[in-house]
């Protein structure tokens, strides 16, 4: 069985995370998916759990922390640099914010950052390892 990772977050507006996700190129997973929760497809090995608050809640007495608040900075691999900027404009388009640190280009890796309408904060970024320096 392939080993995966199921990142948990807590959102205010389930259908309005779910469509940014969507935007971003993820996939809704019905099977994981009611009125409380949803599970949003990235990669065969990477699920994100969307949880409303109350569910959030069902888990941990843990504070939600502010959207102003960074609590991890999640990166995601891209096929190319374009479908970094596509997914940072997607981020715009749907009620995310692009660009929320600067934009990182060192030529064999490009990132940029985000943060979807909740404040959790992403890192697409592409990067070609046949030009990375030798260390």
């Amino acid at each position: 069985m392939t080993k995966m990772i199921f990142v948990n977050l807590p959102v205010t507006d389930l259908d309005r995370s779910k469509a940014f996700y969507t935007a971003l190129g993820f996939e809704n997973n019905p099977q994981f998916t009611d009125e409380t929760a949803a599970c949003m497809v990235f990669s065969e090995a990477i699920n994100v759990m969307l949880l409303t608050h109350a569910k959030w809640q069902e888990f941990t007495s843990r504070p939600i922390p502010p959207s102003t608040s960074s609590e991890v900075m999640l990166a995601l691999s891209c096929d190319t640099r374009e479908a970094v900027d596509a997914m940072n404009d997607a981020a715009v388009a749907h009620h995310g914010t692009a660009d929320i640190n600067p934009t990182q280009d060192h030529g064999f890796m490009y990132s940029r950052s985000l943060a979807d309408p909740d404040g959790h904060v992403w890192e697409p970024m592409w990067m070609d390892m046949s030009a990375m320096p030798a260390e």
